[in-house]
């Protein structure tokens, strides 16, 4: 920083420091005398006098390391001076035009950004907003970064607890924000509150308020992937607002307006979309209720058209609850916030990049676009739809060969997932590795497990334990599924099973080596279907038997 002491032996004065002079722009309040320490050591300055109301480090007059904030500032006073009269940066202008779709985030951050320097003006100085965004991008301990938004979204008092719709706004946020980057345009959820319950209550459990560090530590190991996307865009909207507000008097400013088109094309190539997977299925949510637990007719199930206002009836709220799908928008967006990134990675496309060619930038240009693909999470298995039972379960998930969820919904609205990184095999042993995950969704989010060699499916193997489960320790798992997929222990307690769906979380690839598979075993059972036979093997085969019994001694197309 520019401002020192000439000494350390309280000697020097002020007048000797050459940054005396030029730490004060034209916008800085003038400094009271002594408040460069020019009294002597650096302790002497009383504590009452190292801010201004506004909130302002009084001794802190160098320049801004971060040119594009000290741009975004005086941008900002500007439209503040025009509008209220007041040389600073208030809340609603910087909610206005730094956070223009997302004014609550920005009400939000400008308060906190007053807490913390102090201020006693509804206002923050020009200095002070300064010095409180270089603070605020300067933060690069993960930990820190999700506390500071964890009180951010709180009640900012002395007391500093957190309490439930707190947290729910943060997470609600988060998913708004993500959404409103979808690769397939702005999404909403009508499962969405009960999604962001589940993970309220999970913390909380039944506490009134909590302290931000236990919140945090709880984020840390259930959800450790849903807040920082909040802070890259954060962090992107303080470092290029100075170039998207357009003023009518700098039209001719280059670096400070620049065309809609640019705006456009920098949010689409920011990448917030890639966290939330797109889940290619369609949206069983229809207009009209469907009768006999299906989605437009697909299960031979009738629509019926229901007058609008009248409440469901018992039976309709059944089948309409047994038709909501295992994994709604909301909870891919949770699970790709909690499990770790391999499940959700952004899939990478090659460019058809040609030496040759004479436009070599646009190929790579296109190269980075292309690599920018978001996750595609395909539907395996839905036992609604596939029939129920071991045999179907098998049929879907073996041999796909890249990283996949299971879904368990049991009675008691409870729902599990348990994610594997690795292809599904039947062995006597436990597979996994360093991404295989146990979770409980429904009612209440929790990460049960997440440790290598935690899996184990064996449906025909003699004197092993049969069906599928879940937990490191082989004597006391966490999930056990029996071997017909029926029912799931759960804290020693038996569930039954009313539907499975199995999401695979790979490439297209790894699902087009799986349909070839299933190809190939198809034409190898019809090719084992005709056995050719001798004579001699016809005079002991029981179909013989059978047809003489039904009166045809002459088996030979000639003799029919």
């Amino acid at each position: 920083m520019g401002n020192t002491h000439s000494s350390s032996n309280g000697k020097g004065s002020g007048s000797n420091s050459p940054s005396k002079t030029k730490g004060n722009g034209a916008n800085e309040p003038k400094q009271p005398n002594g408040g460069n320490g020019a009294t002597g050591a650096p302790g002497a300055m009383a504590r009452g006098m190292t801010r201004t109301a506004s909130g302002a480090d009084i001794q802190d007059r160098a320049q801004t390391q971060f040119q594009p904030v000290d741009k975004l500032g005086r941008i900002l006073a500007k439209k503040c001076e025009e509008q209220h009269g007041i040389h600073g940066v208030t809340g609603d202008v910087f909610a206005r035009y730094v956070f223009p779709k997302y004014p609550d985030l920005g009400l939000k951050l400008f308060r906190y950004l007053r807490f913390m320097s102090h201020a006693k003006t509804e206002h923050l100085g020009l200095v002070a907003f300064r010095q409180q965004c270089e603070r605020f991008l300067a933060l690069l301990d993960d930990s820190i970064i999700l506390e500071n938004y964890v009180r951010m979204f709180g009640d900012l008092n002395e007391s500093e607890l957190i309490k439930p719709e707190n947290l729910k706004n943060l997470l609600r946020t988060c998913y708004n924000l993500a959404m409103a980057h979808y690769s397939d345009g702005p999404q909403t959820c009508r499962l969405l509150n009960r999604t962001l319950d589940s993970v309220v209550q999970s913390c909380f459990f039944s506490k009134e308020s909590l302290s931000p560090g236990y919140i945090c530590r709880w984020l840390e190991n259930n959800v450790p992937r849903l807040v920082p996307p909040i802070h890259k865009y954060c962090v992107h909207a303080l470092s290029t607002s100075h170039r998207t507000i357009i003023d009518n008097s700098m039209v001719s400013n280059s670096e400070t307006v620049v065309s809609i088109s640019a705006i456009n094309a920098g949010e689409a190539s920011y990448g917030l979309e890639l966290q939330t997977p797109i889940l290619e299925k369609t949206n069983p949510f229809g207009k009209d209720l469907t009768v006999g637990g299906g989605t437009g007719g697909v299960l031979g199930g009738t629509s019926m058209a229901r007058e609008p206002g009248k409440p469901l009836t018992a039976d309709e709220r059944e089948r309409l609850k047994n038709q909501q799908p295992l994994l709604p928008l909301s909870e891919a967006w949770l699970l790709a916030g909690s499990l770790p990134p391999l499940y959700s990675k952004p899939q990478s496309v090659a460019a058809p990049i040609n030496p040759n060619s004479a436009n070599l930038t646009s190929h790579i240009f296109l190269a980075k676009l292309l690599s920018l693909v978001p996750s595609h999470w395909t539907s395996l298995y839905d036992s609604r739809l596939d029939g129920s039972g071991t045999n179907r379960f098998l049929h879907h998930v073996l041999g796909y060969r890249g990283p996949n969820l299971i879904l368990f919904r049991c009675e008691d609205d409870l729902l599990f997932c348990v994610a594997n990184p690795n292809e599904w095999r039947e062995t006597h042993l436990y597979i996994g590795d360093e991404g295989s995950c146990c979770l409980q969704l429904l009612p209440k989010f929790q990460m049960l497990e997440k440790k290598p060699k935690s899996l184990y499916l064996n449906t025909h193997i003699r004197g092993y334990p049969k069906g599928l489960r879940a937990g490191s320790d082989p004597r006391k798992p966490i999930l056990i599924v029996d071997e017909h997929f029926e029912r799931l222990e759960y804290r020693s307690l038996q569930h039954k099973i009313l539907s499975i769906e199995v999401w695979g979380c790979g490439d297209q690839q790894q699902r087009d080596v799986q349909l070839d598979i299933k190809k190939w075993q198809v034409k190898e059972a019809e090719r084992q279907r005709t056995v050719k036979m001798t004579a001699a093997d016809w005079m002991d085969h029981p179909d013989r038997y059978l047809l003489e019994l039904g009166g045809r001694q002459n088996y030979n197309n000639s003799s029919t």
